[in-house]
């Protein structure tokens, strides 16, 4: 099963602390599915949220399809998140309490299916990504100590 990332959202990995993630599919008309697959999409910004035992994404920018004329598609309308019932529950009772959001990783391609990964995340606090540049700093320092010793 060979996945072709069209877009993503480097953002959040820095931005949010990442428990879980779930795929679902994503309805759309058939220039959004031509604009995707050249890659015309972008996620800053974006959510996903339960309303009505339904599951929406929120803010997606798709850049429209040159070609199409003659269908005129707001490029941030509301999209339709398909998921199975009881994962779409399982997701409501997550996101109602505890400050967890749904928030989309990435859009990519599979089998000719455009699939959407979200994420179930909580915020990180200023001084949490404070704390994660400079974990990564020290190792980075450490690692370059031990190829120094090496030699």
């Amino acid at each position: 099963m060979e996945k072709k990332i069209v877009c993503q959202n480097r953002k959040a990995r820095h931005d949010y602390f990442i428990d879980e993630t779930y795929e679902a599919g994503i309805v759309l008309a058939g220039p959004e599915v031509k604009s995707l697959r050249e890659g015309r999409a972008s996620l800053v910004d974006s959510y996903a949220r339960v309303k009505n035992g339904e599951l929406f994404v929120y803010n997606m920018h798709i850049t429209s399809y040159p070609f199409a004329h003659h269908l005129d598609i707001d490029p941030t309308r509301i999209r339709k998140l398909l998921m199975q019932k009881r994962e779409i529950r399982r997701l409501t009772a997550k996101t109602e309490g505890k400050g967890y959001s749904l928030i989309p990783l990435s859009i990519y391609l599979t089998r000719g299916i455009m699939k959407v990964e979200l994420a179930l995340a909580k915020g990180k606090k200023k001084y949490d990504k404070r704390y994660v540049l400079k974990e990564r700093e020290m190792k980075r320092e450490l690692d370059q100590l031990k190829k120094k010793d090496r030699y």
